[in-house]
């Protein structure tokens, strides 16, 4: 019986202490680390975010960018951080759904264990999209029959091996049966500045990065990938609607925390986010930009990262895709 009430007391001394640690949160300002280079749906979405957490907890809530190993050195960093909500990471299919399968057991980190899921935050559709003095297409099809002509001839670039835009592509490579030769950049940012520039003909990318090229007609939208079509862009079919039903491809992004974050600090950055995405302040440039908010709990977002390992985990292995 004594030994029953010493653990019963133990136990309602940490949660009493969980509770005052919540209560005291954050202490200080909150670092939010992106882990790929400046300049593309991540860094977008991540300062939207960042913005109205710190209206809702009254605490500056800074974005840092680490750029670096398919996103493999940020994140190997922050699961070795504290857990205590003061060091935080913007979670992408990448770095959660694909680097798992890309990397193996050389993957610094274990996606699913090393990090607490706090929130999905927005879906980011991909966009076919080409060089309009390079390919002179108006539909996917046509640019799958210019494809099918010229096998390997044409050149689309993306943000990295491995990265979302690559795997997409590789996807749409296998359902359409066409061959177009990757050309991996490190960013978004260098492989726009040679799209534009003629050096590669078309990319399967994030909109909100490139958003303002395709709304001037430097780069023409053939088709995207999410399910719907997108509001901010919507005379552009989605690829289902163009001959391939069922196709969907979309970037997703999620904050996620180091292991052992205590539920009272969890519940915390998990309201101050969903109240983020509640202000349009906060969102509009995200949703302007082709982006779609989402938000959902904890145990949601710890789900879709699942589903999406598997999925992603097949395109890996199915065309051959090995890390650079």
């Amino acid at each position: 019986m004594k030994r029953f009430v010493v653990v019963t007391f133990a136990l309602l001394a940490a949660c009493a202490a969980a509770a005052t640690y919540a209560q005291g949160f954050p202490a200080k300002p909150i670092r939010l680390v992106v882990p790929f280079a400046p300049g593309g749906s991540s860094e977008i979405i991540a300062r939207s975010v960042a913005a109205g957490m710190a209206k809702e907890l009254g605490q500056a809530v800074y974005v840092e960018n680490k750029p670096g190993g398919s996103g493999n050195i940020a994140m190997e960093e922050v699961k070795r951080a504290a857990p205590d909500g003061h060091t935080l990471i913007l979670g992408h299919v990448g770095t959660l759904a694909v680097n798992p399968a890309l990397f193996g057991d050389k993957l610094p980190y274990d996606a699913n264990r090393d990090f607490t899921p706090i929130s999905l935050v927005a879906r980011v559709p991909n966009v076919i999209a080409v060089n309009p003095h390079k390919l002179a297409v108006a539909t996917l099809a046509e640019l799958v029959d210019l494809a099918k002509k010229h096998p390997g001839k044409l050149n689309y670039g993306t943000a990295g091996n491995g990265s979302a835009g690559h795997l997409a592509m590789e996807y749409f490579k296998s359902v359409a049966k066409i061959d177009v030769q990757h050309v991996p950049y490190k960013g978004t940012g260098p492989m726009l500045t040679d799209l534009l520039g003629g050096q590669i003909e078309l990319t399967f990318n994030g909109i909100p990065p490139i958003s303002g090229q395709l709304k001037a007609g430097k780069i023409k939208p053939i088709a995207v990938g999410s399910a719907q079509r997108v509001p901010a862009f919507k005379d552009v079919p989605t690829i289902a609607e163009s001959g391939y039903p069922g196709f969907e491809t979309s970037q997703w992004y999620g904050i996620v925390a180091p292991a052992n974050l205590p539920k009272p600090v969890l519940d915390r950055l998990h309201a101050a986010i969903v109240a983020s995405l509640k202000m349009p302040e906060a969102t509009q440039k995200i949703v302007d930009d082709g982006g779609l908010i989402v938000g959902g709990t904890p145990r949601e977002f710890a789900d879709l990262i699942v589903k999406e390992q598997g999925r992603w985990g097949a395109v890996v292995r199915n065309a051959g895709i090995k890390p650079e």
